[in-house]
């Protein structure tokens, strides 16, 4: 069970944590992006007890907690077993990469969907560690910007679809067999994967045409902040928030549960009050359109301190605002209107692109970009 702590490149787990700058990095995947209100409680107490007491909220709709140390490793995964947030085989934890849009209700087909993938994944091939699933069945499909490799969503007249990332349109399937076809995608998959091609949408140009006969419904924006049927939708600046305060906030508000999306936001299910915390709770907050990993010291790969300045330059930026603190790009893996990526203590600085693109500009302090920014 004791991890490879320096292995780079790959996202962390529960079992196989990652180390970072503040400590090692523990990955915990709701079901369905769902906690019961005390399995959040529950976690809380893991974060302050084994580690820092700061939790992420990943773009894959998963929860990290952080400055975890190797010595508390074994007990942390002996509390997440008993919530109910830990798997009993680290092969299946392992796989169980699956976003899963998180407006379901109980019953409906997103959430049958997800739970009949999650029992069968013990049948999939052997996949990169990074590949993942989205089931996206609700009416107009909304994770479309979020990773993933084979898309489980609806087509125009509501069947439902399978679509491979990359692909435009998808095969249409049933809902009883909808799962047996994953299994014959990501099958096809892993005999056309290399070691330089480890995501499905580098290897869609091999794709037969079989997989692409249906387009899908169009996409719809994600919900933002607010109150909705369900609950009330809570943005998390930078995705970071102290286990005390969403412990407060779980209390206060007296919400029966927690969903995590894939847009650095949770939804307190059946709320009877607006928590308060340090939550964006303004859908035209300009700290919804900035994504900003957390920076040097935390992490060890980083030379730059990234959410001050990102904070900084919210208010300046009409669209979106990428600081990363290295060329990795963690905390967003698609183009930001603006990107400035740590290199040596400096920035630089990517218009319309991505933290690995060429950048147009080098060696940029916190004031220089202040200054063309602000």
């Amino acid at each position: 069970m004791t991890p490879a702590f320096t292995i780079k490149g790959w996202c962390p787990g529960a079992y196989r944590p990652m180390m970072s700058g503040d400590g090692l990095v523990v990955r915990v995947r709701p079901r369905q992006a769902h906690l019961s209100a005390a399995q959040t409680l529950g976690l809380c107490d893991l974060a302050r007890q084994h580690g820092s007491g700061v939790i992420d909220v990943t773009n894959r709709a998963n929860l990290q907690l952080r400055g975890v140390s190797e010595a508390s490793h074994e007990d942390l995964l002996t509390g997440l077993a008993g919530l109910g947030l830990l798997d009993d085989d680290p092969a299946i934890e392992t796989r169980r990469n699956i976003v899963t849009a998180p407006l379901w209700r109980s019953g409906d087909l997103t959430d049958r969907m997800s739970c009949a993938l999650t029992q069968r994944l013990g049948d999939l091939p052997d996949l990169p560690a990074k590949f993942g699933f989205a089931v996206d069945l609700g009416d107009r499909p909304v994770l479309a910007d979020v990773s993933a490799d084979i898309r489980l969503e609806r087509d125009t007249s509501g069947d439902v679809i399978l679509r491979a990332d990359g692909a435009s349109a998808g095969c249409r399937v049933n809902q009883e067999t909808a799962v047996d076809r994953l299994m014959e995608l990501a099958r096809w998959f892993a005999g056309a994967a290399s070691p330089d091609d480890r995501r499905m949408a580098r290897v869609i140009a091999q794709l037969p045409a079989e997989w692409q006969t249906t387009r899908g419904a169009p996409c719809v924006p994600h919900p933002g902040p607010g109150q909705m049927e369900q609950g009330t939708i809570l943005g998390i600046p930078f995705g970071q928030i102290d286990a005390e305060q969403l412990a407060q906030a779980v209390r206060s508000s007296k919400a029966t549960g927690m969903r995590v999306t894939p847009w650095r936001m949770i939804i307190f299910l059946a709320a009877a009050r607006m928590p308060e915390g340090p939550f964006v709770t303004d859908a035209n907050d300009p700290l919804l359109n900035i994504d900003a990993c957390p920076g040097a010291p935390a992490c060890a790969s980083a030379s730059v301190e990234t959410r001050a300045l990102a904070r900084a330059l919210a208010p300046y930026v009409s669209g979106s605002l990428h600081v990363s603190g290295c060329a990795k790009g963690c905390a967003r893996t698609r183009a930001a209107d603006i990107t400035l990526v740590g290199r040596d203590g400096c920035f630089d600085l990517v218009k319309q692109g991505c933290s690995w693109n060429d950048p147009e500009r080098r060696g940029l302090t916190p004031n220089d970009i202040r200054n063309l920014i602000g």
